[in-house]
């Protein structure tokens, strides 16, 4: 797009909050996602590009899309979920794929209502919201005082009798025709009044409940009703409950921020401490389009991070994040953004420093790795064990790790055949990974190397699984004796001080691990014939 382009583009655009998108027709992707108060002023700036990066990018566009919402704390989280959806290459981008939820009303005859992250075209979508409990706890709100269906196209289809729904009261059973669709849709028109901000169609009936339980002396049910009562308000922020009162005494839990960038990659390194106690840290890898500053990093990372995860009471930085909307998104959902200058909050930011400095080595292995085996990257890995005793309690491990470090919310475990065959158990852990994977019914991405912990057997025996399902994921194994790599094509005898074998070791053994452990549960694990007889469970096995 040219600069005339561009500002013809703006003119036709409203002066309201949004998200927008510069996309190329000519490659079908998006390009650049961004964030505004006024969606016009902000996509006529681009007809004059302040920096070398963002004028190329308008320079390969040749067509803006937009979304309006209906605030800016709204336009912020629909950014960060779009980045995540489409990976602009002129975005700052956190490589995990968690994001936002949404809350679609479906486009069926008779209208579903559910949280989703990837909603349909044809349906009606609300959010981005921050709290996913919260959300999950107003749908059933709305399911119980207005009827809608919840259910999937399947279990909705055919049926000649209600479901459960029906009888517990969440549902008005359309799809055995217990209510006509004229009523049906007088519903789902009083559900969307309530998403465009009419709390009280929702508030005011769950209110009269509550106090015809307290008058009636049922005090749990309207105890019950009172917490969602606050949820119910606390969404549409009107309510007490929207900035929660916990850690008010000292800021008790902390997330202290600290960046390095090195090239086209920046990381983040977070802490993360409760009652003046560091419990956690990790590392988190964004790919920008070169020239970010830390700011800027701090800016895309919070709001994309923070997708489905706890917020704390306070965060720490080393300096104020660039973003239009972050911080005040920040004081809206109750957490104090500080930038601490000297005492004890400034040592926690200095380690937090010193922690996103430390994964330079990490990548170091991680681009050695790749370069030695031929691969694009080599960033996510997957590793693999079977461990068993002569064949029985057999199982296995499947761990993964993200820029050299485990992400141990990733890793899985499974029982498999008894079977004294370590190349059929390899075969048969593999391919439930890769079946998984083919279907999409694995939430984790695709790794770019698989790891199997072994040799030659091990590793053809998995190679086999990989091609039977159909999944492009490049294999190598790693035995144990000789630390030799073996690969498809040959073997690698790498040095001992070699940085791509360090990477490796720490996988292997970490499955070994993860393996190991498993099976000492499932052969320790003590069964009686009681365990087959229906109604005798823990509390009353003892007493047989």
């Amino acid at each position: 797009m040219d600069h005339s382009g561009v500002r013809d583009a703006a003119a036709d655009l409203p002066a309201e909050p949004g998200v927008y998108q510069f996309r190329s027709q000519e490659s079908e992707r998006v390009l650049y996602v961004g964030k505004a108060v006024s969606l016009r002023e902000r996509v006529r700036s681009y007809a004059d590009p302040r920096t070398e990066r963002i004028r190329e990018m308008v320079h390969r566009a040749d067509g803006v899309e937009v979304a309006v919402t209906d605030t800016e704390t709204q336009a912020l989280l629909l950014e960060a979920n779009l980045i995540k959806r489409h990976r602009p290459r002129y975005n700052v981008r956190l490589t995990d794929d968690k994001s936002y939820p949404l809350v679609q009303l479906t486009g069926h005859p008779f209208p579903r209502i559910e949280v989703t992250r990837d909603p349909a075209e044809s349906a009606t979508v609300y959010g981005p919201f921050t709290d996913k409990g919260q959300v999950e706890t107003v749908l059933k709100a709305l399911r119980e005082v207005y009827g809608l269906r919840g259910c999937s196209d399947h279990k909705y289809a055919g049926r000649d009798r209600p479901c459960i729904d029906y009888d517990i009261g969440l549902c008005t059973a359309p799809c055995t025709g217990e209510i006509d669709r004229e009523s049906y849709l007088a519903d789902v028109e009083a559900v969307e009044r309530f998403f465009g901000g009419e709390t009280g169609i929702l508030a005011d009936p769950m209110r009269r409940e509550m106090e015809a339980a307290a008058e009636n002396r049922e005090f749990e049910r309207a105890a019950n009703l009172r917490d969602r009562l606050d949820a119910v308000e606390a969404f549409q922020g009107t309510g007490d409950a929207a900035v929660s009162a916990a850690g008010e005494a000292g800021r008790e839990v902390l997330d202290v921020l600290g960046v390095a960038i090195k090239g086209w990659d920046a990381t983040v390194a977070r802490l993360h401490a409760e009652g003046g106690k560091l419990v956690e840290r990790d590392r988190h890898t964004l790919e920008t389009a070169g020239g970010e500053t830390p700011a800027a990093v701090l800016g895309a990372f919070i709001p994309q991070y923070y997708a489905e995860r706890e917020l704390p009471d306070a965060v720490l930085c080393p300096e104020r994040p660039v973003g239009e909307g972050v911080e005040a998104w920040l004081a809206d959902v109750g957490v104090d953004l500080r930038v601490p200058g000297a005492g004890r909050e400034a040592t926690l930011v200095d380690l937090a420093m010193k922690n996103a400095r430390r994964t330079e080595h990490r990548a170091d292995e991680t681009r050695a790795l790749a370069e030695a085996l031929g691969l694009s990257e080599a960033r996510r890995i997957e590793g693999f064990d079977v461990s068993h005793a002569g064949g029985r309690a057999v199982v296995g491990s499947d761990v993964a790790f993200v820029d050299g470090d485990p992400e141990k919310a990733d890793y899985r475990r499974k029982k498999l055949p008894e079977d004294n065959d370590d190349y059929a158990s390899m075969r048969e852990l593999v391919a439930w990974r890769a079946a998984r994977a083919v279907a999409g019914r694995d939430d984790r991405p695709d790794p770019d190397l698989l790891l199997i912990d072994g040799g030659r057997g091990q590793l053809d025996a998995a190679r086999d699984a990989i091609a039977e399902a159909g999944w492009a994921v490049p294999a190598i194994a790693l035995a144990k004796a000789e630390e030799r790599v073996v690969t498809p094509d040959g073997t690698y005898d790498w040095t001992a001080d070699a940085p791509e074998l360090h990477l490796l070791q720490r996988v292997r053994d970490e499955a070994h691990r993860f393996a190991r452990q498993y099976h000492e549960t499932v052969r320790d694990e003590v069964s009686t014939p009681l365990d087959g007889i229906r109604g005798v469970g823990r509390q009353t096995r003892p007493r047989q």
